[in-house]
């Protein structure tokens, strides 16, 4: 084991993921569980303590959904489903509107995006490494 792993954990306390959109699902959904469109913020936190962490989501044309905040535990995984998350004033994250969200911790931690988009019968899945900011 690195001493870097046991001391702070892999990654970083600043992450951007410029590009988001929680689509729509059908009347029906299809599957067996019946999918329906999400998006996770996959986090790892590999550290010996946990992490306090928050998230803020901005858009193109309104004011950003700040503050929300999460914790991830000591030496544990976090996949926080974006439909399930609230602002202050409870307010969901809106439907079909393109976003950017930033995931600011207390300590290192490992951010991944993901998006399940079932608006067409035709599934997407992706998932995509969010930009890590280094301490300056």
């Amino acid at each position: 084991m690195s001493s870097h792993k046991k001391d702070k954990g892999h990654g970083h306390r600043f992450w951007v993921v410029p590009d988001g959109y929680l689509a729509s699902s059908p009347g029906v959904v299809p599957g067996p569980s019946g999918y329906f469109s999400h998006e996770s913020v996959c986090i790892l936190n590999d550290g010996p303590d946990a992490a306090s962490c928050i998230l803020n989501i901005y858009f193109e044309d309104s004011d950003p959904m700040q503050g929300i905040p999460f914790e991830v535990g000591a030496e544990r995984s976090l996949h926080l489903r974006l439909d399930r998350v609230q602002d202050r004033d409870g307010q969901l994250l809106p439907r079909d509107r393109p976003y950017s969200l930033t995931v600011a911790s207390s300590r290192n931690i490992v951010v991944q995006h993901s998006r399940l988009d079932t608006s067409q019968e035709n599934l997407a899945l992706f998932t995509t490494m969010a930009f890590p900011v280094p301490e300056e």
